[in-house]
């Protein structure tokens, strides 16, 4: 059972740090700021995805 877990978290995981990297690419943040954000949630992605959360740009292009 804990293989399957496991596995499910990780997904889950993948999930939310392909969607916080689609809404920062998407972001109104200077190309500087999304490239960093944009590695530092692929690098940590457990806490670039936390720290995405509660510091990363919100703002979506128009």
């Amino acid at each position: 059972m804990g293989i399957e877990f496991g596995g499910l978290l990780g997904l889950i995981i993948l999930v939310l740090d392909i969607y916080a990297i689609i809404r920062t690419v998407q972001s109104g943040a200077s190309t500087a700021a999304k490239l960093i954000w944009v590695v530092v949630i692929l690098v940590l992605p457990v806490l670039g995805l936390l720290a995405w959360l509660i510091a990363g740009p919100n703002s979506p292009r128009t």
